[in-house]
């Protein structure tokens, strides 16, 4: 069993993600499952049918957060402090476009780039792993080599 980095943050969201799953989405396909199927034939019913791939889409997505949280290892990033490592919150620089961007370094399941919450895993993330403010760091995108500064690093 492998077990899943994750911020008390974001380990809090999936499972509250989980519970709405199953106390309140769950119950409510249940219940537009049976009010479909008092409308008669279900083979022309799109109701039955939306609610039967919504129930299936939850039920998947249960199961999958179900793996995500029982096999996470929690780690508290305010105990942190040092170069970048995984829960680190780092400010860097585009040094070709001076656009200063803040990132958090997660795992997978928490990752979501429009939040500022960065993969572990990405190109970005690995350059910048062992970092300390003022240091440079250099990553392959599709378009070429891009070149960051990291300006600070905190661990909140």
């Amino acid at each position: 069993m492998n077990r899943i980095p994750m911020t008390k943050a974001g380990h809090q969201k999936l499972s509250a993600e989980m519970n709405q799953l199953k106390t309140v989405d769950r119950p409510a396909v249940i219940e537009a499952i049976a009010e479909a199927r008092a409308h008669g034939d279900l083979s022309e019913n799109a109701e039955y049918h939306a609610a039967r791939e919504q129930q299936a889409w939850i039920e998947g997505r249960i199961k999958e957060l179900n793996y995500i949280v029982g096999n996470a290892h929690v780690i508290d990033v305010t105990t942190l402090d040092g170069p970048v490592k995984f829960g680190a919150t780092i400010l860097v620089r585009d040094t070709e476009t001076n656009k200063d961007t803040t990132y958090q370094l997660v795992s997978e399941p928490e990752a979501n780039i429009s939040n500022g919450l960065l993969n572990i895993n990405t190109p970005l993330a690995k350059a910048m792993i062992g970092s300390n403010e003022g240091d440079r760091v250099e990553f392959e995108t599709p378009r070429g080599t891009k070149v960051f500064k990291v300006l600070k690093i905190e661990y909140k």
